[in-house]
C-alpha cells in the first residue's frame, strides 16, 4: 500500500495537512452532518475564520496519525 500525506484544503496549497476542520452549514445541514476541510499550519486560521464569518460552527483540532497519511 502507498502511503501520501494528506494535502492542505486552501485552494492552491500543496502543503501536508495537520489540522482538522469540522464544521456545518446550519442553514442546509442537520445538526449531526459535519463537513471536514484539513488545513497546514499557515492556513488553519484562514479557513477557520472564513467558516466562522459565515456564522457556521466550527471545531478545530489535530489531526489524528492515522488521518494524517491516507
Amino acid at each position: 500500500m502507498i502511503e501520501t500525506a494528506v494535502e492542505c484544503s486552501r485552494a492552491g496549497c500543496r502543503a501536508t495537512a495537520v489540522w482538522r476542520i469540522d464544521w456545518r452549514n446550519p442553514r442546509i445541514h442537520p445538526e449531526d452532518r459535519r463537513k471536514t476541510w484539513v488545513a497546514c499550519d499557515e492556513h488553519r486560521d484562514y479557513l477557520r475564520d472564513f467558516l466562522a464569518a459565515r456564522s457556521f460552527p466550527v471545531e478545530v483540532s489535530r489531526l489524528a496519525s492515522s488521518e494524517a497519511v491516507r
